[in-house]
């Protein structure tokens, strides 16, 4: 298992080029956030943004678009009962995010079966969250594996592959990863990441990252990264490793790093990588 370095930062996150426009930076539609839970799918968009994505998009519980609005007046939304405009939306998608506050209903599951069957080949999917329980519970398929990552705690993933969180280790979880034909990023105090090719660990992270929400930011982050970056296992790799690495400067200063001032930093902290190539 190859272990992560700052060097993938500096790799990955170049300046922008000078003829460009929002076009040019991807098109994210984040799908999740029910009454209960609208502000997972809030810090998603929210790292997405500031991570970069050119075009973002929510598609959430209608009692979330005014304080989206209110958060983040750079995203559009949609109802997430308004089928025509969801179809029209995930039509010109460059990465679909599904699963942040997302919910068990009827209606959270039908939005996940449009998205698993609406996927094309050249859209990148990110399952997060309510998804993969969703998606494990009803024994779902995959469109598109190679194209797909799943970002599950050790509980979500325990619930998908089948493996206690005690057995879950390099080689049972490189084992279901191979069988499931798509990338996963196993979140933990030391996260793991299972491409198609490779296995990756990241060394970063702290106990100040334990609060809610801190995985729906990393679930952006990555959807932002995939949006505007051309290798898609390294944007993978360096979303997971640019989290942490903001979440262990805060820890510096902080009992408790908020997912929030993890999404706050990122323009600077991508701005400082991509000056150092």
């Amino acid at each position: 298992m190859e272990i992560l370095s700052e060097a993938i930062l500096t790799n990955v996150i170049k300046k922008r080029p000078a003829i460009s426009h929002k076009g040019t930076f991807g098109r994210a539609v984040l799908i999740g956030g029910n009454k209960q839970y609208g502000g997972a799918i809030m810090m998603s968009a929210e790292a997405c943004v500031k991570s970069g994505a050119g075009l973002v998009t929510v598609i959430t519980q209608k009692d979330n678009h005014a304080p989206l609005h209110a958060r983040l007046p750079e995203v559009m939304v949609v109802d997430w009962e308004d089928e025509k405009l969801i179809f029209q939306v995930l039509e010109s998608a460059t990465v679909i995010l599904i699963g942040p506050g997302l919910g068990l209903d009827e209606h959270s599951l039908k939005l996940l079966k449009i998205v698993l069957s609406l996927q094309t080949k050249n859209q990148w999917l990110v399952i997060d969250g309510s998804g993969i329980s969703l998606f494990a519970q009803e024994a779902l398929s995959l469109t598109h594996p190679s194209h797909t990552v799943f970002t599950p705690h050790q509980m979500e993933w325990q619930r998908l592959s089948g493996i206690p969180i005690e057995q879950q280790n390099e080689q049972t979880n490189a084992t279901f990863q191979q069988k499931l034909q798509a990338n996963v990023i196993v979140k933990s105090h030391r996260t793991e990441i299972y491409t198609i090719k490779e296995c990756y660990h990241c060394p970063l992270g702290n106990p100040a990252m334990a609060t809610g929400g801190t995985g729906d930011t990393l679930a952006g982050m990555v959807t932002g990264f995939l949006a505007q970056f051309q290798n898609k296992s390294d944007a993978i790799c360096t979303a997971v490793y640019l989290h942490s690495y903001i979440g262990d400067l805060l820890a510096e200063d902080n009992y408790v790093v908020l997912p929030t001032t993890i999404s706050a930093a990122l323009p600077h902290y991508m701005q400082y990588f991509s000056n150092k190539d």
